[in-house]
């Protein structure tokens, strides 16, 4: 993994004074803030134009569906504008905020088009009509080829000053954030949120225990354990931070996500065919046993995309889509700042306490405390008041396309910008020394989630899935 990382530092070495940023300069120094003020920047934007009327939708452009690469051709050359008005955005915030953080703006530029001009390649592959089918989801396949640039071919080292896998990522979640208001947690239901909720902690002791009895540090164990616990590549990351976990901690588990989701993107449907499982409890089963959030959707809507009286399964296609989306999206997801707040005081408290024989320091918290899961609530918060007096149909029909729509669209882009960043930035023989063992603790949490999500969603709670109102 390239410097990105590099702020995941070594647990057992103490963060010099020097390092820790004093008072205000903070909010101006760190990655993590910065984060927070770009993608809250876009929400209240994304309200203002909403409140008035309009929307960010002409911004946050993305290749639509497609058949023909004619058909493809012709939607490029009507938007081109749009595109280049969107990179010209992206270009522009992101280069001042490197800036200030210390990144050459000479060496950023480069490479940030080579990573937009791939992204927007990606979305194009993404939105073809046959891309369900071969699982081409735009996050999976830009990992995919960036893990295939980087390890058949050697990039020049200037190229990682726009390979920023921590800042994209984390402004990422905080959009995230704006497509989880605390009323559509409400709405999602007390079994919703009560399965997530076992489902993320039983997995995450199950990987963090079995990692711990095969000789895996404290901080390798929470971050695995994490990264299956939670939504993968968000979690990891930001448990790897509240942790201080090394920094070729991330990518182990990063990839051990990937892996298993892909997986299960075939495993899944196939598994709840084979079963004649109900629509809603086959989309169940896959949100508390899925790993990526793309990866879920697809797998869902595949299931979905069977129900009906030709193959025997009952219920309809949003009914999978609806409890997937209930449990992984909403229930599953919240679970971000929860664990990154507990392991950075359990790794305070605790691990660091009994490893270098000092006192705690309370403030350790709050430095390592991941500040985008700030900009995470942040984001809820404002959503929250914006739709507090809609009705959750009136919140699909008006707020979703006109407020929500172009920010996940955004969020899309920048999830984009991270999976392919770190692709290009992942060597696969860096992994060898970590031998099989974090394979072996996450294969075991992917075991007992996939039998836990099958009695919670069908023995435990199944009549309620089944008869999902979607």
């Amino acid at each position: 993994m390239s410097q990105d990382l590099s702020a995941v530092s070594d647990p057992s070495t103490p963060v010099p004074d020097r390092q820790r940023p004093d008072g205000w300069r903070e909010l101006f120094r760190k990655e993590d803030w910065w984060s927070v003020w770009i993608g809250l920047g876009v929400v209240i934007v994304a309200y203002a134009l909403f409140n008035h009327g309009s929307n960010l939708g002409w911004i946050a452009v993305a290749p639509a569906k497609w058949n023909t690469l004619s058909e493809l051709g012709g939607q490029l050359s009507a938007n081109a504008g749009r595109y280049l008005a969107q990179a010209a955005v992206f270009l522009a915030i992101l280069t001042g905020a490197a800036a200030i953080l210390g990144h050459r703006p000479r060496a950023f530029v480069p490479s940030f088009a080579l990573i937009y001009l791939l992204s927007g390649v990606i979305f194009a592959a993404g939105a073809w009509s046959q891309a369900q089918r071969y699982n081409l989801e735009p996050p999976l396949l830009a990992l995919g080829i960036g893990l295939l640039i980087s390890n058949v071919t050697r990039l020049p080292r200037w190229l990682d000053a726009g390979f920023r896998v921590e800042f994209y990522i984390k402004i990422g979640i905080v959009l995230l954030g704006a497509t989880l208001p605390f009323k559509l947690i409400l709405w999602a239901g007390p079994v919703a949120i009560l399965q997530a909720s076992i489902a993320s902690i039983v997995t995450f002791l199950v990987i963090f225990f079995t990692a711990r009895k095969l000789g895996l540090e404290n901080s390798l164990a929470a971050t695995l354990g994490a990264g299956g616990a939670v939504c993968g590549v968000s979690a990891a990351i930001a448990v790897a931070g509240a942790v201080r976990a090394r920094k070729e901690y991330p990518p182990i588990a990063i990839t051990l996500v990937v892996l298993w989701a892909i997986v299960f993107v075939f495993a899944l449907p196939l598994a709840s065919r084979a079963l004649h499982l109900p629509a809603g409890q086959g989309g169940a089963w896959i949100g508390t046993s899925e790993f990526a959030d793309a990866a879920g959707l697809a797998a869902a809507q595949t299931y979905g995309g069977s129900a009906g009286p030709a193959t025997g399964i009952a219920g309809t296609a949003q009914q999978a889509l609806a409890s997937y989306t209930l449990i992984k999206v909403i229930g599953r997801d919240v679970w971000i700042g929860i664990w990154a707040f507990v392991l950075a005081v359990i790794s305070v408290t605790r691990w660091e306490k009994r490893e270098t024989g000092g006192k705690p320091e309370a403030k350790q918290i709050w430095w390592r405390f991941p500040k985008f899961v700030i900009g995470f609530l942040g984001a809820s918060l404002i959503v929250t008041l914006v739709v507090r007096h809609f009705s959750l149909p009136d919140y699909n029909r008006l707020v979703k396309p006109g407020f929500v729509a172009p920010i996940t669209a955004l969020r899309t882009w920048a999830f984009t910008f991270s999976f392919l960043s770190i692709g290009l930035t992942t060597r696969l023989r860096e992994f060898a020394p970590a031998g099989g063992r974090p394979f072996v603790a996450f294969t075991a949490g992917v075991l007992v989630n996939v039998i836990l999500g099958y009695v919670l969603s069908v023995l435990v709670f199944g009549h309620y899935w089944a008869n999902l109102a979607p």
